[in-house]
């Protein structure tokens, strides 16, 4: 995936992996049960973004920007985001107060002071103006840009981490909403037998 993932690194995601499972034994935070599950599922998922977003990033050259992972549950992408990045801020949003708990609980254990936890519904929000909004399967295009987007700095952008390439949602989301498909991003996740693909989306007339 083009990622340099330091010794630190790779402990701290292993490290995330361990309470995830012990978690889930009590509060149910995510369906995967197996570590091995777990590894390629949500932690080589989430890793496939950061290179695609540091390039953009680089290419703009946002110095310590804010990325806002919204239906974060467990922390994914965002706690993985903000281990392999120290220098990001990001803020995961959910409406499950159990699930912020234990994003809260990785921000102390795992020293991620970049990393914040924020139990709330999306759209009762104040803008967050954001250099970067993120979602893993929370929601459709159109509903994730109706929810989010006003999250959305002027020049940023909103990412959605798709299966297959959404055709009737990027026609809906033309149709409903002021955001556009700027382009789809194949992702490769070692070892996930599916379709994986990064959506970029920007507000109609930043494209």
């Amino acid at each position: 995936m083009g990622v340099a993932v330091s010794a630190d690194q790779a402990l701290a995601l292993q490290a995330y992996i361990e309470q995830l499972q012990r978690w889930n034994r009590t509060y149910n935070l995510t369906a995967l049960r197996h570590p091995d599950q777990m590894l390629v599922q949500h932690i080589f998922d989430s890793l496939s973004i950061v290179k695609p977003i540091s390039e953009e990033l680089y290419k703009n050259t946002v110095n310590n920007p804010k990325i806002m992972d919204i239906g974060s549950g467990a922390g994914l992408p965002g706690v993985v985001l903000a281990i392999m990045r120290p220098e990001w801020q990001i803020e995961c949003v959910d409406a499950v107060q159990k699930k912020m708990a234990f994003v809260r609980q990785m921000s102390g254990s795992l020293k991620l002071p970049n990393l914040q936890a924020t139990h709330a519904r999306v759209e009762q929000l104040g803008p967050a103006n954001a250099d970067i909004v993120v979602s893993r399967a929370f929601a459709s295009l159109a509903d994730f840009a109706d929810l989010a987007g006003r999250h959305v700095a002027s020049q940023g952008w909103l990412l959605a981490m798709k299966g297959q390439s959404p055709d009737e949602e990027q026609a809906a989301l033309q149709q409903q909403t002021n955001w556009r498909v700027s382009r789809l991003e194949p992702l490769h996740v070692p070892e996930l037998d599916a379709q994986r693909c990064l959506v970029w989306m920007s507000r109609q007339g930043n494209l």
